[in-house]
């Protein structure tokens, strides 16, 4: 298989940075990207979903969070030596085509792809709901609708449309989490007028049952509560195929995942286990986030907190449509979906692959409204552990590709991958570990989401082999030397 592209301006006219390997263009500013890596560590979960894991570690939830804050940071590493050598729109399931054979690049390919239009419909749902607390006047279902066609016009305009609306997105999330950070710690170290001093100190890290009030094994069981939170982080090297400078994009995100976790996620959460005791009712009543944003005495925190939690779910809409389009928009050039998803239209805006998405994307939405107990909760399950088998493929990818590229093209490993191959394989086999520790969890459905995903992929691997024996999928290939496949092209 020959290397991966790496985009590159054409140059046949001003404006023009259409990349003539895939038809995707350069629309990607340096401050988008660099809003969309810091962006892409806050989804919902960690406003919504943190008050159970809270709840169930106690202030030994911070241990969590920096277990699975590690295995993320080594993980994008990995991924980052390998895109910045090899920058492209498939990201990790381009480099599992090259690196494990073309049966890996289709099925983590198309789980990914599934994963994301899964997404689509329950953060659709999730902000419809709040607008329509906002405005009732009109159903929820009707503000799903608007949402999603926001959004999908949003993509189809072009790929720096798509930059502009999460730069803002983004940006409000991470100002808001920098805020409660700032304030909440000035309450912390009782420096704030108007906190509930009564509640808030250091001490609530070690009183009320000690730091892990549940025993130790809380601290996996918070694991597996806090690890889908963190999906999302990979999105930057996907997006990093239509910069400017994808190789310097990817290296910069790469770079800064350790400070952008930690400082996000365990500060916030530090700060929230450090306002109130981490058995204090309004927790698990109003969500962390609101609780604590109570007890520093700020009015109306709720409906802060829901305007907040709507940023972050328009986000995680507008960054899924486009992941979920770019990814099927690789497959369909590698041969593994059909031809129309690799056409772009002037613009560089894979159309089809954006269309075909939204529209499993609103069936999706169609089954949560009338099946939510059946349907869309197997899709749900069946979907949720992709992001854990998406993490291991990257481990073992990065395995194979680091000789490949050592032998190929030494110059472009501008990242590296820390003590490589060791740290490799010991965050391989932290995943596996977790796998198998959801498997024994019936009490938040661990084992279901496992067996369910582990039965969808099973059936995608399937049909992999099988098209792989019969010689199926084998027309376009990533590289730079390929011809643009588009609907019209831009005009020099």
């Amino acid at each position: 298989m020959t290397s991966q592209p790496t985009l590159t301006k054409a140059g046949s006219g001003p404006g023009d940075n259409r990349d003539p390997g895939n038809g995707l263009h350069a629309g990607l500013k340096n401050r988008h990207l660099s809003m969309i890596a810091i962006g892409g560590v806050i989804g919902a979960g960690l406003f919504v979903g943190s008050s159970s894991g809270i709840a169930t570690a106690g202030p030994g939830i911070l241990l969590s969070y920096a277990l699975v804050g590690t295995l993320v940071v080594l993980v994008m590493r990995m991924l980052g030596e390998m895109s910045a050598a090899n920058p492209t729109s498939g990201s990790f399931s381009a480099h599992a085509d090259r690196a494990l054979g073309r049966w890996a690049g289709f099925s983590i390919g198309w789980l990914y792809w599934f994963f994301w239009v899964v997404v689509l419909a329950v953060e659709a749902t999730a902000g419809a709901a709040i607008l329509e607390g906002w405005i009732p006047a009109v159903p929820q279902w009707a503000w799903a609708l608007i949402v999603m066609v926001v959004l999908t016009g949003t993509n189809l305009i072009s790929v720096g449309s798509y930059g502009e609306f999460e730069f803002w997105f983004a940006g409000i999330k991470v100002v808001a989490i920098a805020a409660f950070i700032v304030i909440g710690g000035l309450a912390v170290f009782g420096v704030l007028p108007g906190a509930d001093s009564d509640k808030a100190g250091l001490s609530n890290l070690t009183e009320h049952g000690g730091f892990l009030p549940n025993g130790p094994g809380a601290i996996l069981t918070g694991v597996l509560l806090v690890v889908f939170s963190f999906m999302g982080s990979e999105i930057a090297t996907l997006a990093a195929g239509e910069s400017e400078d994808p190789q310097r994009a990817v290296t910069k995100s790469t770079n800064s995942i350790i400070w952008r976790i930690g400082v996000f996620y365990l500060g916030s959460i530090f700060v929230v286990v450090a306002l109130l005791p981490w058995n204090d009712p309004a927790i698990k009543e109003d969500g962390s986030y609101v609780a604590a944003l109570d007890s520093l005495g700020i009015a109306n925190a709720g409906q802060i907190m829901n305007f907040i939690v709507l940023t972050s779910v328009l986000s995680c809409l507008n960054s899924g449509l486009y992941t979920a389009s770019r990814m099927a928009f690789s497959l369909g050039r590698r041969g593994d979906a059909p031809k129309s998803f690799a056409r772009t239209t002037g613009r560089g805006v894979p159309r089809t692959a954006i269309l075909v998405s939204v529209v499993f994307g609103f069936v999706a939405v169609f089954f949560n409204y009338k099946f939510p107990d059946s349907v869309f909760l197997f899709l749900v399950n069946s979907s949720g552990a992709v992001a854990l088998f998406v993490w291991l493929v990257i481990c073992f990818s990065q395995l194979r590709m680091r000789k490949i590229i050592e032998r190929e093209s030494p110059e472009k490993l501008v990242v590296r991958m820390w003590l490589y191959p060791y740290l490799t394989w010991a965050a391989a086999g932290l995943i596996v570990f977790v796998l198998g520790y959801m498997l024994t969890d019936t009490e938040h459905d661990g084992r279901t989401t496992v067996l369910l995903s582990l039965l969808v992929a099973a059936g995608v691997i399937a049909v992999a082999v099988v098209r792989q024996r019969l010689g199926l999928g084998q027309g376009h290939v990533e590289s730079k030397d390929a011809e643009p496949d588009s609907e019209s092209v831009t005009a020099p």
